[in-house]
């Protein structure tokens, strides 16, 4: 039985319709199950006719409403953004440092890792172990000097 591969970094010289055959074919054989496939517009073209015709399989492009108009979620993007923040929490992640696809891959394995155990032990759904700042003054730890009653007020 063949491993399951979940993960496929490609070089950036490589285009992404290009690097994207060798990922969808091993979904193909490792997780017969799946489908159907979303990705976004760098996908597109003849790409969406060869994961048909070969894998058997649905590419569907998700595309952005004709009439949107600036910034909006699209569907199912979420959660490649998402992982992405995942991903960049890592600060080895945080920038493109490594020099080989094996490493980055490597890489990215290891903090899905650490997300994955970090879940696990948690027990419960995540939180930040304290509470983000609310304002300059506070991320500055000088909120005592701007609470009402406080010299700087009265």
């Amino acid at each position: 039985m063949a491993a399951a591969r979940h993960l496929h970094v490609v070089a950036a010289s490589i285009q992404d319709r290009d690097g994207a055959k060798r990922p969808l074919l091993w979904t193909r054989l490792d997780h017969p199950g799946v489908r159907k496939v979303w990705a976004d517009r760098g996908f597109a073209g003849r790409l969406v006719e060869w994961t048909a015709q070969i894998l058997d399989r649905e590419l569907e492009i998700v595309r952005k409403a004709p009439d949107q108009r600036g910034f909006q979620v699209q569907p199912k993007r979420w959660a490649v953004e998402r992982a992405f923040s995942w991903l960049t929490a890592h600060r080895r992640l945080a920038r493109d440092y490594e020099t080989s696809p094996a490493h980055s891959e490597t890489m990215i394995r290891w903090a899905m890792i650490d997300t994955m155990v970090r879940r696990l032990t948690r027990g419960r759904p995540g939180t930040r172990p304290d509470p983000r700042p609310l304002s300059r003054t506070d991320a500055c730890g000088l909120n005592h000097l701007t609470a009402e009653g406080s010299p700087l007020t009265s």
